[in-house]
């Protein structure tokens, strides 16, 4: 088996195609781009050029990134707040953008999605403590990335 030849890029316009195509197929943070044309070969200043002219042909809006990141995240997977918090500031969001992207999740729909999880998790927690129980639900939720107040309100509300 031969080893896979990696192409280094070393045209601008070339790096400028790979990375529109990158972009357009999904929302990048530009983290993400630095990082792939990184790893396409892509050197210097030919990186930080090709960056301001998706940013600049609105291929690469970090604002629309975190927004749908956040949105993606809470409704396919039922991640919480922290969690998505984390997963933007991994990909090197602004702090300014992950509170707005935050602010994008309805309150209603987020307490309803906490509710359904531990609702869901509650009968395949096999302990019977009461108090180990309820602990255990608490740390599952939290593992989501769920806030501890907001848990220990559902908790209470639910009864279990």
């Amino acid at each position: 088996m031969e080893p896979t030849k990696t192409i280094k890029i070393t045209d601008e316009n070339t790096a400028m195609r790979k990375a529109e195509h990158y972009c357009a197929y999904q929302e990048r943070s530009q983290q993400e781009v630095r990082n792939k044309l990184y790893e396409w070969g892509v050197v210097g200043r030919i990186v930080e050029t090709v960056i301001s002219r998706l940013i600049t042909d609105n291929f690469l809006n970090e604002e629309r990134f975190a927004r749908t990141y956040a949105r993606s995240k809470f409704n396919q997977k039922q991640w919480g707040r922290i969690k998505i918090k984390q997963g933007l500031k991994l990909k090197q969001v602004p702090d300014v953008l992950i509170k707005k992207a935050l602010l994008g999740i309805d309150a209603e729909d987020y307490w309803q999605v906490l509710h359904t999880l531990i609702n869901k998790k509650a009968p395949l927690v096999k302990e019977k403590d009461p108090f180990k129980r309820r602990y255990k639900l608490q740390q599952y939720a939290m593992s989501r990335g769920f806030e501890n107040d907001l848990i220990a309100e559902v908790l209470k509300a639910s009864e279990l």
